[in-house]
């Protein structure tokens, strides 16, 4: 029998699924900090007091994207080219959820419905992301060679979901609320199955590597399929609602720096 932790420790413990592994990450988090920064350079004059968090959460990203990039250099592992189908921001992106990366080229001011839109986006995203690092926080939080790390993007993603979650609420006391809710319920439909194939995808290739038995793999799909069918009869609600966060101000200050992993 196997379990998320049994799993996971498969894949760190391969250098060639650890390297896809980080690659996957790295490059999803590179994406979203530049997503980010041009997203802050492009906010309407109406609400430039935002750009600052923009910025921080984007500088946060960058991070991350760093921190996996630093795992694999530790083990003597460059990165590895990440196949599209696994490439979950890619994909939410060609999609059309969040914002269009041909809209983000130009320089041309957002309007608002960018900003609720990116806003919204990053509310179900940041759902996703918070609770696969509180998960892989439970079983690996103090693993001697990527703890640390997976402990600091974990403290990160709760600062952004909780972010999301107040610029949400400030939004929708100033009327836009049913704008919010509109986006949060397609974005979250939109998600759910996106990050079902990624995840049959990323599973399938780390099969192929590990050499898994078609009987585990075979579970493993059916357990995602099981977790999608969840998700679309009910779970997905849990992404869309909105409540004022504990941690207020989450994006308030400057960004850490990247703990050094060399």
């Amino acid at each position: 029998m196997f379990s998320a932790r049994s799993l996971f420790q498969e894949i760190v413990d391969n250098d060639d699924s650890y390297r896809l592994f980080c690659s996957i990450a790295a490059s999803g988090e590179a994406q979203g900090g530049w997503e980010n920064g041009r997203i802050a350079a492009l906010i309407p004059v109406t609400m430039r007091a935002l750009a600052p968090k923009v910025s921080r959460h984007g500088a946060d990203e960058d991070k991350h994207g760093r921190i996996f990039h630093a795992l694999m250099r530790r083990r003597g592992l460059t990165p590895t080219t990440v196949p599209e189908e696994t490439d979950y921001t890619a994909l939410l992106e060609r999609h059309g959820i969040g914002l269009a990366h041909d809209k983000l080229r130009r320089n041309q001011p957002l309007t608002e419905l960018d900003i609720i839109t990116y806003l919204a986006h990053s509310r179900v995203t940041e759902q996703r992301a918070a609770d696969q690092m509180e998960m892989l926080t439970r079983h690996f939080g103090d693993h001697p060679e990527v703890g640390k790390a997976i402990r600091m993007i974990c403290h990160d993603e709760e600062n952004h979901l909780a972010y999301c979650h107040e610029e949400l609420l400030r939004l929708a006391g100033a009327g836009h609320g049913r704008t919010i809710q509109r986006i949060l319920h397609e974005c979250a439909r939109a998600e759910i199955v996106i990050y079902r194939d990624v995840s049959l995808a990323v599973m399938d290739h780390m099969g192929r590597i590990l050499k898994w038995p078609k009987a585990k793999s075979a579970a493993l799909a059916t357990g995602i399929r099981a977790m999608y069918g969840y998700e679309r009869l009910g779970g997905w609600r849990r992404m869309v609602s909105l409540r004022m966060p504990e941690r207020r101000d989450a994006l308030g200050g400057p960004a850490a720096s990247a703990p050094e992993f060399a």
